[in-house]
């Protein structure tokens, strides 16, 4: 069954925030085996001019993955989740992520389209702190394979 195209423009408003914290940092840190002090260790952070300890620039997959996963589990747009895969993702920062920032995402569908009979859908993400400063926008392309 292909993607309903009627989905392309539909705005997913935030509905939750996230919290950043120091031990997710650190946790994605290890979990990419990137050792930065920047991560890990607030006066680095500080000495760099950052407020405290900043995220890995993929760090916002986590946050993303949510709304993402809120989307393709709509049994209206007709995704067959099992024979999805990520095709692209790409971040925009505005700034880096800290420790202490409280995120909100706004998502959209900005594109469904079939080639070589798969159906690719194309979602992107402002995210912005509580009090409205930009902070990213992400953009991810999956790909639902064909029979």
């Amino acid at each position: 069954m292909p993607l309903d195209a009627s989905f392309v423009g539909r705005t997913y408003p935030p509905t939750t925030t996230y919290e950043v914290s120091r031990a997710k940092i650190a946790e994605f840190a290890d979990a990419i085996g990137d050792d930065n002090p920047l991560y890990r260790d607030p006066e680095a952070a500080r000495a760099a001019g950052y407020p405290d300890v900043i995220a890995p620039p993929t760090f916002l997959t986590i946050v993303n993955l949510t709304t993402i996963n809120a989307i393709v589990a709509d049994p209206e747009l007709g995704l067959d989740y099992s024979r999805m895969v990520h095709g692209d993702q790409r971040f925009t920062h505005h700034r880096p992520v800290h420790a202490g920032d409280e995120l909100r995402l706004t998502t959209r569908i900005v594109d469904i389209f079939a080639r070589a009979g798969n159906d690719f859908l194309t979602v992107e993400a402002d995210i912005e702190t509580t009090a409205g400063e930009p902070v990213c926008t992400t953009r991810a392309q999956l790909v639902v394979r064909g029979e």
